[in-house]
């Protein structure tokens, strides 16, 4: 039994000789904590006590020096009642300043002391009102009034200031001698604790010593420990630095990655964009047979109207007019069908405004029979009401030519195309996340194929599409999804497979009114008559300048013909009378904006009016600088009117066109 109660005894007693050491050096550490707070408030105490001390000593001087200022002051006022010497006067005034200044020292000096605050304003009371005593004996001896000077003086020393300030001098100094008492027995108590505190810690020391020589053997003891402690620590330190060193790694590897994954991500984003972008041209492309065929017809009108009205304008001009407006139609027609072309292949990204849906369907209706074909027969029912939406027109445009695009290919070119618009008032929540209010719904409706619910679920993933391989992107309705979602709306499908489909716009409702399309509307058909004025017309191509130079004359104008950008300067300069350029915008060797800009400074001030056959070239606002631009083709009646707005100054659309 002895032999099991061998180990445990041999395990407590170094823990024992471990423990005492410990329990000893925290008892004289906690002693000599407590010893060096309580000196440490000792020698406080005592520094406080003997600054309060002196500043007590500090009061009573500076109470004695007042006293003795103010006496010289006084002593100094009778010499000059008798003397009547100014300089004694103006000595004077300096011992009455001085003792002022002694004063406000005392004041600053009792600051905080409650006991004395109440004696020092009373004393700064009476030291006013004594000085203005003084200062009226003062200018009584100044002005030559030495009897009343000496009465008043005589008066003063009776007065009951001079007793009052000496009063009050006596209990200032009588209160701070009682305080100075005080703080003398306090500077004693606090002098004799320091001095057993400093007893005490010579006797602490001692035992510090012997705390000490035993540490010393304990630390001897413990140095094995220590060693192994050490050991198993740097251990751990190399064990963190090599998961330091791996974590580091790990990070580098995973920002790598980051970077690699932005990217992929812009490489993504612009290859989106330019897959958007052949989508349009692919739409383009697909209306390329039709219009093809429409132009050859309008050319066919213009041609035949021509021909036959040259062959009937002697004999029958009733009969050449109407050939002739009958191909100025066909003209017409032609130029409004190129220009929306161009307006929806265009990528520059637009602003939004407020469109009138109605009016929108109405205006794409040619594109929309050029895009699906013949065999597809289209019906428009228009019920918005003149409700108007807040939409990019060219994207909305965009949209819906690819919704009939994506019908025409699910009834295999044959079938019917619904577009209808309609007034819906929603409540919160009842169409995704579109908020209450009223909206414009838009719809698309075929007699295709339809949809199962698997592809339902599926049209809006990007890339997602069910056509062959090369016969669209999957981009289309993904497209035209974040496009309604942009303009706060939603997007619902109706579909069963062999029933067709419908697509269901939601656009909120704009309380804007609707602005025009297309900015040749704008425009009146009458030609607006204008001053003669002299023009000078910038053209290379001989035909458009004879045709500009006729049109102008026709109107009335004083044209001057300019065959080349570079002469323009020298016939400015030679007909200083010119009131109007009228340049082509691309030209030979520089182009109309770079002609205007590079004008002198004496010639800047006139008028310009811009002419461009291309229609993307009005989107550059930063070249043409606010000046109008026309448009080719375009008719006199335009003409007149962009010929109106320049020479007026009137720059309020920047943009004039022909009237169709």
């Amino acid at each position: 039994m002895a032999d099991l109660y061998t180990e445990p005894e041999r395990g407590w007693r170094p823990r024992a000789r471990r423990s005492v050491p410990l329990l000893l050096a925290a008892l004289l550490v906690g002693a000599l904590g407590l010893l060096l707070y309580t000196a440490s408030n000792a020698s406080r105490d005592h520094a406080r006590a003997l600054a309060e001390q002196q500043h007590s000593f500090e009061i009573i001087a500076l109470a004695r020096g007042f006293e003795a200022r103010t006496a010289r002051a006084e002593v100094t006022l009778a010499r000059y009642v008798i003397s009547l010497d100014p300089d004694t006067g103006r000595l004077f005034q300096d011992e009455w300043r001085s003792a002022g200044s002694q004063l406000k020292a005392l004041g600053y000096a009792t600051r905080g002391t409650d006991w004395q605050s109440g004696n020092v304003e009373a004393l700064r009371y009476a030291f006013a009102q004594r000085g203005a005593t003084l200062n009226e004996i003062g200018l009584r001896t100044t002005y030559d009034q030495k009897m009343a000077a000496l009465a008043r003086f005589h008066e003063a020393g009776k007065s009951r200031d001079v007793r009052r300030i000496t009063a009050l001098l006596d209990r200032v100094i009588k209160a701070e001698n009682d305080r100075l008492r005080e703080r003398s027995l306090a500077v004693t108590l606090a002098g004799d604790r320091t001095e057993t505190i400093g007893r005490t810690s010579r006797l602490l020391g001692l035992v510090l010593l012997i705390c000490v020589l035993f540490a010393a053997w304990f630390a001897n003891a413990a140095y094995s420990e220590r060693r192994k402690a050490r050991q198993a620590a740097e251990a751990e330190a190399e064990r963190a630095d090599r998961l330091e060193r791996a974590v580091a790694e790990r990070t580098a590897e995973l920002s790598d990655a980051y970077e690699r994954l932005k990217r992929e991500s812009a490489e993504r984003a612009a290859a989106e964009e330019h897959l958007r972008q052949i989508q349009k041209m692919d739409a383009v492309g697909q209306l390329t047979g039709g219009i093809a065929h429409d132009f050859n017809n309008m050319l066919a009108v213009v041609v035949g109207g021509l021909e036959l009205a040259k062959r009937n304008l002697r004999l029958k001009p009733v009969e050449a007019s109407r050939h002739l407006d009958n191909a100025m139609d066909g003209a017409n027609r032609a130029s409004a069908l190129t220009r929306r072309l161009l307006a929806f292949a265009r990528s520059e990204p637009l602003l939004p405004s407020a469109v009138d849906p109605d009016a929108l369907l109405a205006g794409m209706a040619d594109l929309i029979d050029r895009a699906i074909g013949d065999q597809i027969i289209v019906t428009f029912t228009q019920a918005a009401g003149g409700w108007c939406i807040f939409v990019d027109r060219h994207q909305m445009e965009n949209a819906i030519l690819n919704l009939c695009v994506n019908a025409r290919d699910a009834m295999e070119g044959r079938g019917r195309l619904t577009l209808s618009t309609a007034q819906a008032t929603v409540k919160a929540g009842e169409i995704g996340d579109c908020a209450a209010g009223d909206y414009v719904v838009l719809t698309v409706a075929d007699d295709g194929c339809g949809m199962s619910p698997e592809v339902v679920a599926r049209v809006f993933e990007p890339f997602f599409t069910t056509k062959p391989v090369g016969k669209g992107t999957g981009l289309g309705l993904s497209q035209i999804f974040g496009f309604v979602r942009q303009c706060e709306g939603d997007i619902r499908i109706e579909s069963e497979p062999g029933k067709g489909s419908s697509v269901h716009l939601y656009l909120p409702r704009s309380t804007k009114e609707a602005t025009a399309g297309d900015q040749e509307e704008a425009f009146a058909l009458s030609p607006v008559r204008h001053p003669p004025t002299r023009i000078l017309v910038v053209e290379d191509d001989p035909r458009v300048l004879n045709q500009t130079m006729a049109a102008l004359g026709e109107l009335g104008h004083l044209p001057i013909a300019c065959d080349h950008p570079s002469k323009a300067v020298r016939l400015l300069t030679n007909n200083p009378e010119i009131g109007l350029i009228v340049s082509d915008v691309l030209m030979p060797d520089t182009t109309g904006p770079e002609l205007v800009k590079s004008l002198p400074i004496h010639l800047q001030h006139i008028p310009v009016l811009f002419v461009t056959g291309y229609t993307g070239d009005t989107g550059e606002s930063g070249d043409f600088e606010g000046h109008v631009v026309l448009r080719k083709p375009y008719t006199l009646a335009a003409l007149g009117q962009a010929l109106a707005m320049a020479l007026s100054g009137s720059h309020l659309s920047g943009t004039a066109a022909a009237a169709e």
